[in-house]
């Protein structure tokens, strides 16, 4: 099949902005699932593998697909008419699922099929493993509960995705809407090629000289390097306000009620409350767990953070201020103390990390280490004129799948960066090769100009293609077992350990390079670079995990009248959280945790993925070669290409040889033999 059937057949509706046309396509495709359903459920037949699970598996394609692709669509070139059929849809698409899980004549054929032991024992480890979790599935969605109870959680799912719509569509609203212009006297101390970005985003909104957005690729640089202290206030101020203003896009009712809704879903599920019930399904089991691991990174992450607003505080008062530093003084003070330090400053990468040698470094990381290589695809449209595409092949040559890359920031596009499926993988019926993307949001350089990239910008790069690659490399029977389709708190392993290979000399010396020049990055830039994140580990650690804490909080508790930002703002001071810090996603724009389930009561998972990363990495480390062959091998086998196809603990433990080492995690982000 050609690039431009293949792309072009699966691609389909994401290149069409018609809100009526995707309204009239999900109404054919829902009540085609439910057809498909009924029969399932109506079925006669002595309930089996084959005509209850694997039916289940095979029924609702259609849907899958076109929700798929309205999902990119509402994403990333969102449009008044979108953002309207999101707000009805998403509610009836969650009604749709309600009456599937809570189908009593459905479970109880499941059921049936999951309790048979003898009729599992015929099964392959694969379809046992279908069956577990379509069991487990329904039963969480509460398929046990009486007629009452099912119909209240019903409502309860129905009002959440009314919720979770509205509090995405508020974050981008405010995102989309500020801006600073920002004349000639007031870029003092912005390096040229940030000028060029704010200049370019002026261009973008059909304003003259320079604009500053809430584009993280521009926002942080500018709060690094801006000379002018009430202008990164300004910006600081809208930045971390995202969501909490008076108005109709303020989001503290919206959060207050998801809040709510959760507690009363796990009451009914028979759980303690809500953190209860979404970590019974995940690697941590317990909300005690989660804490205890956080605590452990707590304390030395705040100590050291006090230690650096301290040196912070010193370079301050030698340029004459007065006062305290402030949270959005933190980033311009650390560039200077890097520069004072370590002789270094983010800017002097940015010559070397262009877009395109990074994109190039990291499909050598996966050809490297997999095997893989990407094939430019140019014959075929996807949802914007921005999107890359490529065909991805196996080192015999045969297709591994398609990738496509969305990397540049624009007002139509949700903030953040992710990775997706357009069409996972699976081997039944012959069996279907993946197509997966990535969005981020770079800022957009002018036209002819290269598009750089900072480090953090180079690092999700990487974090990002890690995801794409577990999804990329999946070999699994059943799409439900494929590719990002694991435990929370795993899905970050192949993400987070793949930005490890961005610092690895090889790539480093082959792809870092000056974007004027050709000359390889200095071995000398490398070694302050690596010293420039242990000198930051206090401030990102104290940021991120504040978060993690306060999410869970936020979820273990069955307060029927939650106040997030109380509970935000009590258990900031009982940490002791350190004045000139803001946790990293205040809740009115904690996206993670209230625009859906994925990550609600589950934001630790980046540190959890981390122990696992970290411990993971030095195995490479411990066989003296960062491509090690074998440990490749094992790793694609066990992780990469695993999917959920076994517990992931098993997982991890086939490939490492034992369980994971926590204190990797201390190693790697510089703060080993500190006590908690």
């Amino acid at each position: 099949m050609s690039d431009q059937s293949t792309l072009g057949q699966v691609l389909g509706m994401t290149g069409t902005l018609d809100a009526k046309v995707f309204e009239t396509r999900f109404d054919e495709a829902i009540a085609a699932h439910r057809k498909e359903i009924d029969a399932i459920a109506a079925s006669q037949q002595e309930p089996d593998f084959q005509n209850v699970i694997e039916a289940l598996e095979r029924s609702g394609e259609p849907l899958s697909h076109l929700s798929r692709s309205f999902a990119v669509v509402a994403a990333t070139v969102t449009t008044d008419e979108i953002q309207a059929l999101e707000r009805t849809l998403y509610p009836r698409l969650s009604r749709h699922v309600s009456s599937i899980s809570l189908n009593a004549e459905l479970f109880e054929k499941v059921r049936a099929v999951a309790v048979d032991k003898v009729g599992l024992a015929r099964l392959s480890a694969q379809e046992r493993r279908l069956t577990a979790r379509t069991h487990e599935r329904m039963v969480r969605a509460g398929a046990r509960l009486g007629q009452d109870a099912r119909g209240r959680l019903a409502d309860i799912e129905q009002r959440l995705s009314e919720l979770f719509t509205a509090f995405g569509q508020n974050i981008l609203a405010d995102e989309s809407g500020w801006t600073l212009g920002l004349a000639d006297g007031d870029l003092a101390g912005l390096p040229d090629w940030l000028v060029a970005s704010l200049q370019s985003a002026a261009e973008e909104r059909g304003r003259k000289g320079a604009v500053l957005t809430l584009s993280r690729s521009l926002l942080v640089p500018f709060l690094e390097n801006s000379d002018r202290a009430d202008l990164r206030a300004t910006a600081f101020e809208a930045w971390t306000r995202r969501g909490e203003r008076d108005g109709p896009h303020d989001n503290r009712p919206v959060m207050a009620e998801i809040l709510a809704l959760r507690a009363e879903k796990a009451q009914l599920l028979g759980y303690a409350n809500y953190a209860a019930f979404k970590l019974d399904d995940q690697m941590a089991k317990t909300p005690d767990k989660v804490r205890d691991l956080l605590m452990r990174v707590w304390g030395p992450a705040r100590a050291r953070a006090e230690q650096d607003a301290l040196a912070l505080g010193r370079i301050a008062r030698a340029e004459g201020a007065n006062a305290p530093i402030a949270p959005s003084d933190w980033r311009y003070y650390a560039q200077k103390r890097r520069r004072a330090e370590l002789d270094f400053e983010e800017s002097e990468l940015k010559p070397y990390f262009s877009l395109d040698r990074m994109i190039e470094a990291s499909f050598d990381v996966a050809n490297r280490l997999f095997g893989l290589t990407f094939e430019p695809v140019e014959t075929v449209s996807a949802w914007h004129g921005d999107v890359r595409a490529w065909r991805v092949l196996k080192a015999d040559g045969t297709e591994q799948g398609y990738f496509l890359g969305d990397y540049f920031a624009r007002a139509t596009k949700r903030s953040g960066a992710w990775m997706s499926v357009l069409r996972p993988q699976h081997r039944m019926d012959g069996g279907q090769t993946p197509i997966i993307y990535n969005v981020c949001n770079f800022s957009k350089p002018r036209a002819g100009q290269p598009a750089l990239l900072s480090m953090s910008d180079a690092t999700t790069l990487f974090h990002e293609f890690g995801h794409a690659l577990h999804g990329l490399l999946s070999d699994v029977r059943f799409p439900s077992l494929s590719g990002t389709s694991v435990a929370r708190d795993f899905v970050e392993l192949p993400s987070q350990l793949f930005e490890h290979w961005l610092s690895v000399p090889a790539i480093l010396q082959k792809h870092a390079r000056h974007v004027e020049t050709g000359e390889p990055i200095p071995l000398a830039l490398t070694e302050k670079l690596r010293s420039a994140r242990i000198i930051d580990a206090g401030f990102d650690t104290v940021e991120y995990t504040a978060s993690a804490i306060v999410d869970l909080d936020l979820h273990e508790t069955n307060d029927p009248d939650p106040r997030p930002l109380e509970t935000e703002r009590e258990t900031l001071r009982k940490l002791g959280m350190p004045e000139a810090i803001v946790m990293r996603h205040r809740t009115p724009h904690f996206a993670h945790v209230f625009s859906g389930e994925g990550y609600s009561a589950g934001y630790y998972s980046y540190l959890w993925s981390e122990v696992l990363d970290s411990d993971a990495f030095e195995a490479f480390a411990e066989s003296g070669d960062p491509f090690h062959a074998e440990t490749a091998a094992r790793l694609l086998r066990h992780v990469y290409s695993a999917g959920d196809s076994e517990d992931p603990a098993v997982l991890y433990a086939r490939f490492r040889g034992r369980e994971p080492d926590p204190a990797a995690l201390m190693r790697k982000r510089g703060f080993a033999g500190e006590a908690a």
